[in-house]
């Protein structure tokens, strides 16, 4: 049942027309999914308070294994990213640069809460054999192979990542669910502000329309079929906001800081405001109100500052970002505690 949405330029204007539609595209495309399907945003995690933002949702068990073998260079995208392989045949793809410590910790506190993330991993330094002809990468990975700050994202066959499908933040299964408006402010407090969804495309290096979307869905295979709908990208996140460059920044603890105090403007006709802005800004942040606060709260409120700070420190952070994350992810939290709470 999820969002089909082709990568083709052809394809983007019948996608906003679909969009402007009555029927919202991701409803359109019921008729390709099988009749019986569960479509997921959400699961109860249970005692958040034990869940580990070091390791993330494969544990340590399933964490790379060195040696890794060089398999091809990524193209895609903004940053620097090959695909290798790890000792146990796993495959990862590789990504250097500020996302590397921002998607790793972002997704890990985004799945302590509960929400579907890909399995992914920093890694502060590491080698890797048969590397070749690289391009981008070529800045973020020696001769010898060697590295330094990267994430590892898993690749594997299942759940089945639906390549050319994808969603939008005013299109889908789950506006007006108390999980749906969570994800939404989990987007706030990291300040994710690259929200791209399926409206938006992006060419191609040979002239042709592909999407540009950050957000995705995985099948599981079972039955009834399960659509697990998810953000696919936590790299923009845990600087500064803003919809346009310069005045957004990846990673930066002063920068993110800085803007805790205008994280939660106030509660107006019982609609929360907020300070936030970034693409799609307005989609992200308006109509939640203080009863989707004190749901994500339920989740939200049960990490403690231990588990921040493993986090960060297992995301690369240095000893002094650590403290300046986490006193400002504690003064953003303890900020939507308050409008829970009525004030």
């Amino acid at each position: 049942m999820p969002t089909l949405n082709k990568p083709r330029a052809a394809a983007a204007a019948a996608l906003l027309l679909s969009i402007g539609a009555a029927q919202p595209a991701w409803a359109a495309a019921r008729k390709h999914a099988p009749k019986k399907s569960v479509e997921i945003l959400w699961r109860n995690p249970g005692n958040v308070s034990r869940r580990d933002l070091a390791y993330g949702p494969g544990g340590r068990a399933e964490a790379p294994r060195s040696p890794y073998h060089f398999e091809e260079e990524v193209l895609s995208g903004t940053n620097p990213k090959v695909k290798i392989k790890d000792r146990r045949g796993v495959t990862w793809e590789v990504k250097f640069g500020p996302e590397a410590y921002a998607s790793a910790f972002s997704s890990h506190l985004v799945w302590a809460c509960g929400y579907v993330v890909e399995t992914e991993y920093f890694e502060p330094s590491g080698r890797i054999s048969g590397v070749h002809d690289l391009k981008r990468a070529a800045g973020s990975i020696k001769p010898d192979g060697s590295f330094r700050d990267a994430r590892f994202q898993l690749r594997a066959k299942h759940p089945k990542f639906l390549k050319d499908t994808n969603w939008a933040w005013t299109n889908n299964p789950f506006i007006g669910t108390p999980a749906f408006n969570g994800l939404r402010i989990l987007m706030m407090l990291v300040s994710n502000w690259d929200a791209k969804d399926a409206r938006d495309f992006a060419e191609d290096g040979a002239g042709h329309g592909r999407s540009d979307s950050n957000l995705a869905i995985f099948e599981e295979h079972g039955k009834p079929p399960r659509y697990l709908y998810f953000v696919s990208d936590w790299g923009a996140t845990m600087g500064k906001w803003s919809p346009v460059s310069p005045a957004r920044s990846k990673w930066d603890s002063k920068g993110y800081a800085s803007q805790s105090q205008d994280f939660v403007k106030g509660v107006r006709n019982g609609e929360v405001q907020w300070g936030y802005s970034g693409t799609h800004g307005a989609d992200i942040s308006r109509g939640i109100r203080a009863g989707d606060v004190q749901w994500l709260m339920r989740y939200l409120g049960q990490i403690t500052d231990a588990q921040l700070r493993a986090g960060l420190a297992a995301s690369g952070a240095t000893p002094e970002d650590v403290d300046i994350f986490a006193r400002a992810l504690r003064d953003r939290i303890q900020q939507l505690n308050k409008v829970a709470r009525g004030g």
